[in-house]
């Protein structure tokens, strides 16, 4: 059975456009079991009760941003050796250095190109 058929992916992003696009994108690489929320809390509350292999999440969101939620992840046992990618439109030095210390595996940078989220994931869960 392939990667991509037993994967289990979380995507959190507050914007239902932003949200659409990612989900969009896993579904062409043919990965199948994909949750989403709208915001921090959210997620957390999802994943307490069904942890995901891979989170990937939005940065900038109101309430919890997405460092935020890195790291109420990393510090539940339940979630915390899931995968982590960030998401952002400004992928300042400091923000992605503050991710890499709360446990970030990897970022990718808005806008990007589903090949280039493909890439992304790849380089934290292996080939799909």
């Amino acid at each position: 059975m392939a990667l991509r058929d037993q994967l289990k992916v979380m995507v959190v992003d507050d914007m239902s456009t932003s949200r659409g696009l990612i989900l969009q994108a896993l579904d062409a690489m043919g990965i199948r079991q994909v949750g989403y929320a709208v915001d921090g809390p959210g997620a957390l509350s999802i994943l307490e009760k069904t942890p995901v292999h891979l989170v990937i999440s939005d940065y900038n969101m109101p309430g919890m941003d997405g460092l935020q939620l890195l790291h109420a992840i990393r510090k539940n046992p339940k979630t915390q050796r899931s995968g982590f990618i960030l998401i952002t439109g400004r992928a300042d030095k400091e923000i992605i250095e503050n991710g890499k210390k709360l446990g970030m595996n990897n970022f990718i940078k808005k806008p990007f190109q589903p090949q280039d989220l493909r890439n992304c994931i790849e380089a934290v869960v292996g080939r799909l």
